[in-house]
């Protein structure tokens, strides 16, 4: 242990969500803690988009500039560094770094965001979140009407698939394999001229992310700007696990409308809580948390 220091509130994770609770509770006159160890999920797209005031600037940019104003409050610290182990104490909770350090808080909040399981397609983590996409509204504007495909089958791929059609009509779904659709989603794809495409892919042929071609492993080969997929993740951060937090049947962490976990003094907020996965809304449920966990200390200390 190479130092111990007490906070009102630990936030892990520094990112949109982190840094929107980290000013929430800086306004509140709170003794925080962030601390991020630097490695954003959206660390290789290009730019953001759909957040109002925002929009087209790179992921960097704005949380640049995010943590700049955050640093103004005086009592908001920050610490470059991952957080490995929490335990319950008898006043709060005590956060353990991987450098040794040991910080203690009243309350927790994990703005830990989520880890994309990359696909062992070769191409595919190239080009995730450059050309190869899970979100039309984060995306899709700047790709409309190119030439673009859905790597996906079953259910999600009809229903992705016509979700895509708002955006272009030049759409091919990929399955990747035998297709698991029924006559009827068959029916209705090729009736809005989505072609449907089995064949196994080899491989993504791309530019520096930027997708040229799909080649098959038939030596077949087709050219396609963009392809949407959606990748399984996991949590980025076993903490909130190891604490008792539960999760919900998909993965995320099971969180109230007041962004509270179901460990009594944990709360959640961003990507590693919710399936919309933006900005914006990151933004919004980590200011919703700093506010609610400020009242909390409020309602239990008055």
């Amino acid at each position: 242990m190479k130092s111990l220091r007490h906070f009102d509130v630990i936030i892990i994770g520094g990112s949109y969500s982190g840094l929107a609770a980290g000013m929430a509770l800086g306004r509140a006159l709170r003794q925080v803690l962030i601390v991020d160890s630097g490695k954003p999920c959206n660390e290789q797209t290009p730019h953001s988009h759909n957040f109002i005031t925002q929009d087209g600037k790179t992921p960097e940019e704005i949380a640049t500039l995010a943590k700049q104003q955050v640093e103004k409050y005086d009592t908001v610290k920050f610490f470059n560094g991952l957080a490995i182990h929490g335990t319950k104490t008898e006043n709060g909770f005590a956060i353990q770094t991987a450098t040794g350090e040991t910080f203690r808080a009243k309350k927790l909040i994990f703005a830990t965001g989520l880890r994309d399981i990359m696909s062992h397609l070769a191409g595919y983590a190239e080009c995730w979140g450059i050309s190869v996409l899970h979100c039309p509204y984060c995306h899709g504007y700047e790709v409309s009407n190119e030439k673009t495909g859905i790597l996906g089958n079953g259910e999600y791929g009809f229903e992705f698939s016509a979700l895509i059609s708002n955006w272009t009509k030049d759409l091919t779904l990929f399955t990747n394999g035998i297709a698991t659709l029924t006559p009827q989603q068959v029916q209705k794809l090729e009736s809005h001229a989505i072609k449907i495409v089995e064949t196994e892919i080899e491989r993504l042929e791309h530019t520096q992310g930027h997708l040229q071609k799909i080649i098959f492993k038939d030596g077949s080969k087709t050219a396609i700007n963009v392809l949407y997929a959606q990748s399984p993740f996991e949590q980025h951060c076993t903490i909130p696990e190891t604490l008792g937090c539960e999760l919900t049947e998909e993965g995320y962490i099971k969180v109230d409308s007041a962004q509270k976990t179901t460990v009594p003094g944990v709360f959640a907020c961003g990507d590693n809580t919710t399936r919309m996965r933006t900005v914006a809304n990151a933004v919004a449920m980590g200011t919703a948390a700093g506010m609610m966990v400020n009242k909390e200390i409020v309602l239990q200390e008055f």
